[in-house]
Formats: structure tokens, sequence, C-alpha cells
């Protein structure tokens, strides 16, 4: 069907003279002058046949056509920009990133900063999941995920750092002596229930714990470790800040667990997606030049 619309500028004038109330400030938004704005106004009301606003100049309300007409024309605007922004392969907007919780809360964020100071006109926003990607139904730019090929059709992985993990523990429960670990409580997450297991087949180093406690959430049981509660297995890039700074102590270092940390990116790059992950290798290099095999007691 033909459609007759009448003119684009006309229609964006009254909408946000509409949406704003007043057309001095429907101007500034379209950057021009208010006499144009009142000229689109104008003519788009001899088209329609019908007032649109109505009262004193200074005091503009809409009359009923006027809000019916605005109703719809806003969200028709709002529309057509998403979709815009949706094609548009620039430097600016939103970039819906997607990743584990903890990893996003003690690895993520503290650099994050570093990106938004070069490119502060992308909105980095992110979503805490683990679930596998679906491309075709999730609506992430990127996905960061830990574990092993096949990664998902319909994206690129890209590699940041292999997995290695290892006990931990407040230095306030053994002092740094690996000896004196037997005995002591060792903490579980529920979302890592093998974490300990797989540990302790690929270290070689028994351990007998005291008591067993378990975690709903793997934040929750890093929180009792940093606290003395008891001891650990937790993934390097999640205690590396608390072992740096003398919180958390690595007595036998850490092992690969098998897994990589890979950023996944849509197969239809676009410039904010190329520009994350870019600058994700980046940190992830800086990142792996401190050495987490080496027990944190002897650094």
């Amino acid at each position: 069907m033909e459609r007759r619309l009448p003119s684009l500028n006309a229609l964006r004038a009254f909408e946000a003279a509409g949406r704003h109330g007043r057309m001095t400030l429907a101007a500034d938004e379209l950057n021009v002058t208010h006499s144009a704005v009142s000229r689109q106004i104008q003519h788009l009301q001899q088209v329609l046949g019908v007032p649109l606003f109505e009262g004193p100049k200074n005091r503009l309300r809409l009359t009923e056509a006027g809000s019916t007409l605005l109703a719809g024309l806003v969200g028709a605007f709002d529309q057509i920009d998403a979709s815009v922004r949706l094609v548009a392969d620039t430097e600016d907007g939103s970039l819906d990133v997607s990743c584990p919780g903890t990893f996003t809360m003690r690895w993520l964020i503290p650099r994050l900063y570093r990106f938004q100071a070069e490119y502060p006109r992308i909105d980095v926003r992110l979503t805490a999941s683990t679930k596998p990607v679906d491309f075709s139904r999730d609506g992430f730019d990127v996905a960061i995920r830990v574990g092993g090929a096949p990664w998902p059709a319909g994206g690129e992985a890209i590699p940041l750092f292999p997995e290695q993990t290892g006990p931990v523990l407040a230095p306030s429960l053994a002092d740094g002596a690996a000896s004196r670990l037997d005995g002591l409580p060792q903490l579980h997450t529920k979302t890592r229930i093998r974490a300990w297991e797989d540990w302790l087949a690929r270290s070689g180093h028994p351990i007998e714990a005291a008591t067993r406690v378990d975690y709903e959430h793997f934040y929750f049981m890093l929180e009792a470790a940093r606290v003395g509660l008891g001891i650990c297995v937790a993934p390097w890039p999640y205690v590396v800040d608390d072992i740096r700074s003398g919180r958390l102590i690595a007595p036998f270092g850490f092992l690969e667990s098998g897994h990589e940390y890979v950023a996944l990116r849509r197969s239809r790059r676009n410039r904010k997606s190329t520009l994350f992950c870019e600058w994700l290798r980046s940190e992830a290099e800086s990142f792996m030049k401190f050495d987490p095999a080496v027990p944190s007691s002897c650094r």
C-alpha cells in the first residue's frame, strides 16, 4: 500500500514541540530556529486540516488531534532511532555485554574505566549470565564465557586467557604455611560444585577438611574466604586483586583447569563490538603477565 505521509521535517518538528511542550526547546533539539519549527507545524496543520495546538503562544497545549498524533509519532521515532542504531557502524551508542556475575565484579568492572575513558561515547551495558549464548535469540553484542569448544553458532570466539584455579584463604588462617591447611573448613559453591574435586585430582595435594560449607553464590564464598571462614578453590581472575593486596594467599599457586575465558562476538561485526573485543584482548595480555602459577606466599 502506498504511504501518503506529510513532510518528515514537519512531523519531526511537531513531535519535538509536543514532547517538550515548548517550540523553543524543540528548536534547540533540532538545531533550527523557533520560526522554522512554527512554520513546519503550521504546514502540518494545513495538510491535516486540523489544529494540533491551541491556547496562547506562551502557553500552547495539544488539541485532542495533537495528542493522538503525538502518541503515535513518539513511538514511531523511537523505533526508527532504535533500528538505525542497530545497523549503524559508529563509535557511539549502547553495547550489550553478557558475562558471569562474579567475573564482572572481580575482573571486568575494575578495568572497565580504561575502556570508557578511551571511548566515552560507547555505553557498555552489562548483564550477568552464565547461560549458553544463542545469538539468534539473545540481544547481546558480546558475551564472555568460560568453558571449551565447540562455542555457539553465529558467533566468533576470541580467546582471552586459560582458566587457572587454586585454593585461597585469609593469611590469618595459616600464616602462609601450606602444612597448616588440613583441618580447615572447605568452602564450596553450588555454581562450581566440582571445583575442589577437579583441583585435587589435578594437583595431587591432599587436603583434609574439617567441615564442608556450601554457599549459594560464588561471590558469597569468596567473601567468606576473605574474612577467614575457611579455604576455597577459586579462579585466578576472581582473586588476583585480593592476592596482590594481601587479603588472600594461594599457598599452592594456580593450575590450569582445562577451560578458557573467551569473548564471543556476533558474526556480523560492528565497530563498537570490535573495539571492545580488541580492548578485552589487550587487557587479557596484560593480565597474564602476572604469573599465577607462583604460590602467593613465595612472592
